[in-house]
C-alpha cells in the first residue's frame, strides 16, 4: 500500500507504510491511497492509528463551520422568529385599538425576541436534528467534541454562555478565527463544536 501525504499544504509521495514515521504525521494530516477519491485524516486509517498510536475521532468526517456560515444561520433564525412575531402582532391588532396602544404592545414585546431565540436554540440543538432552521439550511449542526448529539443541559449552557462571547465587543465570537476548530467562547465553555458535513 502506498500513501500520498499532504505536508505543508502540498501532496507528497507516494510513500510506503514503513516510510511514514519520519514525516511528522499527526492525527489530522490528510492522507490518500490509490483508488480513493478524496483525502482522509490520518486517524481514519486503522494501520496509521496502530503505527502512530492515534485514536479515532468521531468528528473527523466533518468540517468545522466557518464564522460566516454560523452568522448567516443566526440571522436566518432571527428572521423566522421576527416573521412569527410580526404575524402574532397582526393578529393581536384585531383586539387592540388605538395607535399608541399598538405601538406600546409591539415595542414591549421586542425584548422577548432574544429570550425566544435562547429557548428555541437550546431545544433545537439538543434535538435529533442537532440544529435550528438556520443551521439546517446551511447543513451545519452542533455536536459534542466527539461529533455526537449534545444533551439538553449542554445546549442550555452553550446558549446561555453566548453572553461570554458577546462581551466585551464580541471578542468571544471573533476568537473563532484564532481557534483551530473554529470554536467561540461559548463552544469552549460547553464543550461543543459546530460542524459542516464534508462535500466529498
Amino acid at each position: 500500500m502506498e500513501y500520498t501525504v499532504v505536508i505543508g499544504g502540498k501532496p507528497e509521495g507516494p510513500y510506503r507504510l514503513d516510510e511514514l514515521e519520519g514525516l511528522g504525521i499527526g492525527p489530522e494530516t490528510f492522507v490518500r491511497t490509490p483508488g480513493m477519491h478524496d483525502y482522509k485524516e490520518a486517524h481514519e486509517f486503522p494501520e496509521l492509528r496502530e503505527l502512530f498510536g492515534f485514536s479515532f475521532q468521531q468528528a473527523a468526517p466533518q468540517y468545522f463551520a466557518a464564522f460566516d456560515q454560523r452568522l448567516l444561520a443566526w440571522a436566518t433564525d432571527y428572521f423566522f422568529i421576527l416573521v412569527g412575531y410580526v404575524l402574532l402582532m397582526l393578529v393581536c391588532f384585531l383586539f387592540i385599538e388605538g395607535k399608541a396602544q399598538r405601538m406600546a404592545f409591539v415595542l414591549g414585546g421586542l425584548p422577548l425576541l432574544p429570550l425566544l431565540k435562547l429557548i428555541y436554540g437550546s431545544i433545537a440543538e439538543a434535538s435529533p436534528g442537532q440544529a435550528t432552521i438556520g443551521k439546517k439550511l446551511l447543513n451545519i449542526k452542533v455536536t459534542d467534541l466527539e461529533g455526537k448529539r449534545i444533551s439538553g443541559g449542554r445546549a442550555w449552557l452553550r446558549n446561555l454562555s453566548k453572553l461570554l462571547s458577546a462581551l466585551p465587543f464580541c471578542i468571544g465570537f471573533l476568537y473563532s478565527f484564532l481557534n483551530k476548530k473554529q470554536q467561540c467562547f461559548h463552544d469552549i465553555a460547553a464543550g461543543t463544536l459546530v460542524t459542516k458535513e464534508r462535500l466529498i
